[in-house]
């Protein structure tokens, strides 16, 4: 069925397997991070219900937590604790800290102090007020705070995806990178049905009269021990490798889905964002990624590029696309464009991708140093000539050639530049071009024709060993369907690749795709 065509029921059924143990994942990364938040949490407030003085000092801390951006505090996580389960588990019980703390803290203060002389006056001792009298009693209170905390955690732990910890996030941002609503809607949905589902079962329990219900109580810390215990399970049949591949790669036809209809490649795979995909692979977390042909990152990490011996990667070859009304309204725009055609070879922008991705060099001062080290640098001019729109994908490539672009525009020209940069997957970029939310945007040709086009099969195979054919093909195309053209290609080609560490391949024999699906295949 074309994707067009394809229902949501058809989709989730279709990824019924991988939507379970996504699933499953999630509900694991929610309750065991809620499990360790209530373990932390509920002694804390009880403190502070003892000890107000470190009342207001506990809870803004808690809360200032609560206010670091989720993308933000999972960054920070991933120099200490690197990817997968654990940073997301930490973040997610950060989250959750607040409002079970907060919560102890008003239902125990919250109660009457004549009940508690009460009890004290019968000879109980402290520690038999607290287990007996208070906690019974604040129990609601406290129950509010859990399912609180449990409806934030479920909601926050999509994000987990972008670390390679799973959860039902791989389909949303899978999604939202390819434009693909039922992708994003086989996460979301999911996702709030849980949220709704654990919040009614709460509510429930929270309406209850705890005394009689004391068995429940006890028996609570278990099944919530029990649900956090299935994030294990998807793992336990993985395959002897596993893979990283980013959102947008996961879907894509010269992606994870060629190599899977192509090539037969059965593999454990995680999404994981781009960014930190060639650490974990360094690092051992990962043995094969999906990658770039021209990333710095190749040699620092001592990676290798895997043989595409049946051809599923197209050429990529990078040019700027633009649209029929910006090229009408900025007239000296693609001759501006033009400067930097042919101007970027393979290595060079290898060079140029190291000192952002690697060496961590501001991507302005790398474009800049580039453009005067080509004789192309020029200061910029007054800018009174109206905004010309530059977009770009969210990675470091696209950052340097928006910013060389934006360099050559001010220098050459008397317009002014307004740069959209990070817009996400290609998708994303195109829908902002075609809908004149930007002016242009660097893309490949491999790209263009397999994701945008949609070409054919039959019309891929005839057209992807020769770089020309494709760009010609891409070109005539996208300006009878989209009015929009392709400028002259920059030089480079940034094809999509699958990487493994060098040592890792020498060792297991692994040279090519094939070879690699042989060795998962013993």
């Amino acid at each position: 069925m074309n994707e067009q065509r394809q229902t949501l029921l058809d989709f989730m059924r279709e990824q019924s397997d991988k939507l379970l143990s996504q699933a499953l994942e999630h509900i694991g990364l929610t309750f065991i991070s809620l499990l360790i938040a209530v373990i932390i949490g509920l002694p804390l407030g009880i403190l502070i219900a003892r000890r107000r003085n470190l009342s207001g000092t506990v809870l803004s801390l808690a809360g200032i937590l609560q206010t670091i951006p989720s993308i933000a505090l999972l960054g920070f996580m991933i120099p200490v604790l690197g990817i997968g389960p654990k940073p997301a588990i930490v973040a997610l019980l950060l989250y959750a800290l607040l409002p079970i703390i907060q919560n102890t803290y008003t239902g125990v203060i919250g109660i009457d102090a004549s009940v508690k002389e009460a009890a004290l006056a019968m000879g109980m001792s402290r520690w038999q007020v607290l287990k007996k009298v208070e906690l019974p009693l604040a129990m609601p209170v406290i129950l509010a705070g859990v399912r609180t905390a449990t409806v934030i955690n479920v909601g926050v732990a999509t994000l987990a995806s972008y670390i390679a910890a799973g959860g039902l996030g791989e389909f949303i941002f899978g999604g939202i990178s390819l434009n693909n609503t039922n992708m994003i809607l086989a996460g979301a949905i999911p996702a709030a049905l849980l949220a709704l589902v654990f919040d009614f079962l709460l509510s429930r329990l929270q309406k209850y009269n705890l005394k009689k219900v004391k068995t429940g109580l006890a028996v609570l810390p278990l099944v919530v021990l029990a649900l956090a215990s299935l994030y294990f399970i998807p793992s336990a049949y993985g395959s002897k490798l596993t893979a990283g591949f980013t959102p947008e790669f996961m879907g894509r036809q010269d992606g994870n889905l060629g190599l899977r209809s192509k090539y037969g490649l059965k593999i454990h795979t995680v999404v994981i964002n781009d960014a930190v995909m060639y650490k974990a692979a360094y690092e051992k977390k990962l043995d094969v990624i999906s990658g770039y042909s021209t990333d710095g990152r190749l040699t620092a990490y001592d990676l290798i590029v895997l043989d595409d011996d049946k051809h599923i990667f197209p050429p990529y070859y990078a040019a700027p696309i633009v649209s029929e009304q910006a090229l009408v309204k900025f007239p000296e725009l693609e001759q501006t464009l033009n400067l930097l055609a042919g101007k970027i070879t393979d290595s060079i922008m290898t060079e140029l991708n190291y000192r952002t991705d690697y060496l961590h060099q501001a991507p302005e001062k790398v474009a800049e140093d580039f453009l005067k080290q080509v004789g192309l640098y020029k200061p910029a001019r007054s800018g009174t000539g109206g905004i010309v729109r530059i977009g770009s994908k969210i990675f470091g490539e696209q950052y340097i050639l928006a910013h060389i672009y934006n360099m050559l525009i001010k220098g050459y020209t008397d317009y002014g530049v307004s740069t959209k940069t990070g817009l996400g997957g290609t998708k994303i970029c195109f829908d902002a071009l075609a809908n004149n939310q930007i002016d242009f945007y660097p893309e490949y040709t491999g790209t263009g024709l397999i994701a945008i086009l949609q070409a054919p099969v039959k019309t891929v195979n005839s057209l992807t060993s020769d770089k020309n054919k494709t760009y010609n093909f891409v070109k005539t195309e996208f300006y009878k369907r989209y009015r929009i053209k392709w400028l002259t290609p920059i030089g480079f080609n940034n094809a999509y690749a699958l990487m493994m560490r060098q040592k890792q391949a020498d060792q297991l024999g692994v040279k090519s795709i094939s070879e690699l699906t042989r060795y998962l295949d013993k």
